[in-house]
């Protein structure tokens, strides 16, 4: 980031800008409204909390905000104080940040321990600003912002849209790069800031994926786990597992060994493969103690085996001592010596 820009960041007081862009309001009501519908020096506030708040309906307030917005935006291309500045800085600092950027994210370069008020502010100025297109915060998006010699609110919500599809076509989650090559993308940079602004996905240990996805988007204890297994590659002891976790970059990541434990019991996607010790069952794994896995290789091979052949295959499938495959061979009823150290299931 250029030594302009950071002193252009430092310079922007947001409480300022939004304070006397509020003085050039006539009316002291329609100050109100606006300083209340779009959270400016408290929380946002409804059409409805509005209209009881100053005795009128709730459509009333709704003509009266956009008639002031409309005005506003309509100074801001010629005299409405500091907005020029204030749009440099936003863009400037969207340009270093792919294209496109959340309000948070930008409001979080600008002023230090930045608040929700703070944020709100930054997303007011946005939309006031000519040259920013602005997308306001549903279901699908976050409160975001663009360069609208870039962007159209349409082009950008397509834009995003299309990343979405990539992931969803490769179907697993991967990195930025991929998504980017899957779109035919030049630039990941560009992609991973439009992917960025979709509440549609979910980031985690530097892969995308659809928010419902587990592995970039744990809701709970037994996701976590999911996650960490899965990235680790290989089968951990439930302790392992819970001080990964706790050592992880999850918002929530306060848990109790034993409270692992017991998840790992109650999931099906989670098999004991040894003492303490569990794998992912789309690994191959299945649930079963030490004489099933036994039995199952018996099956499998359809002949009897040498003893240190069923170790040997026993052993892939479980994280056991060699004496207990051994014990559970010797002495199990389901299995049947058919010569020295040789051995098939019982009739």
């Amino acid at each position: 980031m250029s030594e302009t820009m950071q002193k252009d960041e430092v310079s922007l007081n947001v409480e300022k800008v939004v304070g006397d862009i509020l003085t050039s309001i006539d009316r002291e009501r329609e100050r109100e409204i606006i300083a209340r519908r779009y959270g400016l020096y408290d929380r946002k506030e409804t059409l409805e909390q509005i209209g009881e708040l100053l005795g009128i309906t709730r459509e009333r307030v709704r003509q009266l905000e956009k008639a002031v917005m409309t005005k506003l935006k309509a100074m801001a291309a010629k005299d409405l104080p500091h907005i020029a500045e204030a749009e440099q800085v936003l863009s400037n600092l969207v340009k270093s940040m792919g294209g496109v950027a959340r309000v948070a994210d930008i409001t979080d370069k600008i002023v230090k321990n930045a608040n929700k008020i703070d944020k709100s502010r930054v997303s007011f100025i946005a939309q006031l600003s000519p040259n920013i297109t602005h997308i306001e915060e549903n279901d699908h998006f976050h409160n975001t912002i663009a360069l609208k010699g870039n962007y159209s609110e349409k082009t950008l919500r397509d834009n995003v849209g299309n990343v979405i599809d990539a992931i969803k076509k490769i179907d697993k989650p991967v990195k930025i790069e991929e998504v980017a090559g899957a779109m035919g993308h030049p630039d990941s940079a560009v992609v991973a800031a439009l992917a960025s602004a979709s509440k549609d996905l979910a980031t985690l240990n530097g892969r995308w994926g659809l928010m419902k996805w587990p592995t970039v988007n744990p809701k709970n204890i037994r996701d976590k786990i999911y996650v960490i297994l899965h990235e680790n590659g290989k089968q951990m002891h439930f302790g392992e597992i819970a001080e990964s976790i706790r050592e992880s970059d999850f918002k929530r990541k306060d848990v109790t060994t034993q409270a692992i434990h017991n998840e790992l019991i109650k999931d099906k996607r989670f098999v004991l493969v040894g003492r303490g010790i569990y794998a992912l069952k789309e690994w191959g794994f299945k649930q079963g103690t030490v004489a099933d896995v036994i039995s199952e290789v018996l099956k499998d091979a359809g002949e009897p085996l040498h003893r240190d052949e069923i170790v040997k295959r026993v052993l892939k499938k479980r994280f056991v001592k060699e004496t207990t495959i051994l014990l559970n061979l010797q002495g199990k009823p389901q299995f049947k010596r058919t010569a020295k150290a040789t051995y098939t299931l019982a009739a």
